[in-house]
């Protein structure tokens, strides 16, 4: 070959390689950034390490068998219990984005940009795209646990989907946030004085308007928590308006930011005037508090339940509960029984009417007590079970067997303690466990304050003393001396050194206070 044929490649591009390139082929490197970008973000200790624990935390709790109230879930106070662990990983996404979006400027390439066919406006959008990856896996990690909860037998009442997607829409915010940010102020140690800043002027309003309704849902995430689970038509949260919120608000930062990186175009336009007015929609719809029927209906529920709830027979006794508990009353059938059959006199064969109460007239943040039931026979259980909230219920079971109402049942300070305490304690699994865990102070020794759905019984030490050494003797032989002088123990006028001779139980500090039939336990 001739040195006059031998050419150099041609390197000039055609016509067509100058052509402005196509919408489809934009698109792909808007993908392709973001995919790149997410891919950085995973890689950023303090992103990776927040990942890990939201996920390690959310695991742990769902598979390390815990007992107890998680075992009885309400799904309406789950879907809540979701928000507030994606919080963390929001924050590190914040910063690490903001970060990301300032790389160039720390690196000082920002002027490599020009010479690029992206416009700065669609790398503002690639660095917002790429925290979908972490808004999916917190969309799985919030479906899985309330799956979870919702598939285990004890479960009760309706979940939200308005509720479950705040977490992901939590994490989706605060990506676009820190775009925002660093296009407002493209400084690179701004964010982390941003979220100090913004935690401190949250509590300052808070505090200003005293937790007004209108300006505590302005926040990304609220808990309402305090009081026990309502049924789900009295939760009256504006979950939908909130959510519609939070997304409109995500979409119009993520608008502004497009802007102010040059972005000027009428799909734009269009797409920010809707995020604007689903802003304000969400806004407007999340603001007002509860309504008049709200209320209204919370307080029927509170003071006069059996209009709002189903009653069902098992063996002598009537169960009445919400429809969403109805479920649950073969769990309090159970211990009726048990604490029932030990029970001597009419007690034994007496039909009870359990009730479920709720005092909702206060709110989701209300924790006020439920007032004892002066009807005689009748119980009260609660929305919660499992948990503390077992033995709890056998000590309202037994209160109510041995002083004939839970009013009585609540002014009683005499040797009958003795007697309730036994029959509601040696039918649980561990006796002495329950007896820690019914006592406000959890101990087995002195006095205290015992808990029960309607309030307390106070305790004194010797009646303690004598309730201990009975639960550590076998209870069948404990059961036929409470049948056998049953009218004696559950009589205000016996003695707690009688009762303790009665039941073969050595107790001294005979004329003690405590000792008196009717005198006050000193606590």
């Amino acid at each position: 070959m001739s040195a006059g044929t031998n050419t150099l490649p041609r390197t000039v591009p055609t016509d067509a390689e100058w052509a402005e390139p196509s919408p489809r082929s934009r698109t792909a490197a808007v993908i392709a950034l973001a995919r790149f970008e997410a891919r950085e973000l995973l890689l950023q200790i303090p992103v990776l390490l927040f990942l890990a624990v939201y996920v390690g935390y959310t695991g742990w709790t769902l598979f390390s068998g815990r007992e107890g109230m998680d075992e009885f879930p309400a799904l309406q106070d789950v879907d809540r219990s979701t928000q507030a662990a994606p919080l963390l990983l929001a924050i590190a996404l914040f910063v690490a984005v903001n970060r990301a979006v300032l790389r160039s400027r720390r690196q000082s390439t920002d002027r490599h940009f020009d010479v690029l066919v992206m416009e700065p406006w669609r790398r503002t959008l690639a660095h917002a795209l790429s925290v979908l990856p972490f808004v999916a896996i917190t969309a799985l990690v919030v479906g899985f646990e309330f799956t979870w909860a919702a598939l285990k037998p004890g479960a009760a009442g309706h979940g939200s989907p308005a509720e479950l997607v705040v977490g992901p829409l939590v994490i989706l915010l605060a990506g676009v946030l820190g775009v925002l940010l660093a296009r407002l102020i493209p400084v690179g140690f701004v964010a982390p004085p941003f979220v100090i800043g913004a935690y401190a002027v949250t509590i300052l309003v808070s505090a200003s308007t005293q937790g007004a309704h209108w300006v505590t849902w302005l926040g990304p995430v609220v808990s309402d928590a305090g009081a026990d689970p309502f049924p789900s038509d009295l939760v009256g949260r504006p979950a939908a308006w909130h959510a519609l919120y939070l997304v409109g608000l995500a979409v119009l930062l993520l608008c502004l930011a497009v802007v102010l990186s040059g972005g000027r175009t009428r799909l734009l336009a269009a797409v920010a005037v809707v995020a604007a007015a689903a802003t304000g929609l969400g806004v407007t719809g999340q603001s007002p508090g509860d309504s008049a029927s709200l209320a209204a209906a919370r307080a029927k529920a509170s003071v006069t339940p059996q209009k709002v709830q189903v009653c069902i027979e098992h063996g002598r006794s009537t169960y009445c509960a919400f429809p969403e508990w109805a479920g649950r009353t073969a769990d309090w059938a159970g211990v009726v029984d048990r604490v029932q059959s030990r029970a001597g006199g009419p007690a034994g064969g007496e039909r009870l009417t359990v009730r479920q109460r709720i005092d909702a007239r206060y709110g989701l943040q209300g924790d006020a007590a439920i007032a004892p039931s002066t009807a005689p026979g009748t119980v009260t259980a609660g929305t919660r079970w499992g948990g503390n909230r077992v033995p709890e219920f056998a000590v309202g079971v037994a209160s109510v067997l041995v002083a004939g109402d839970e009013k009585s049942a609540g002014e009683k300070c005499d040797a009958r303690v003795v007697t309730t305490m036994w029959l509601a304690l040696s039918t649980q699994r561990d006796p002495m466990q329950s007896l820690r865990d019914v006592r406000l102070d959890d101990s087995t020794e002195g006095s205290a304050i015992v808990l029960s759905p309607t309030g307390g019984l106070s305790m004194s030490a010797q009646q303690t003393t004598v309730v201990r050494e009975l639960l550590a003797k076998p209870h069948f032989s404990v059961a036929a001396k409470v049948k056998a002088h049953w009218t004696e123990l559950t009589s205000p006028k016996t003695s707690t050194t009688r009762v303790a001779q009665l039941l073969g139980v050595p107790v001294a500090g005979k004329g003690t206070a405590a000792d008196s039939g009717s005198g006050s336990c000193e606590m």
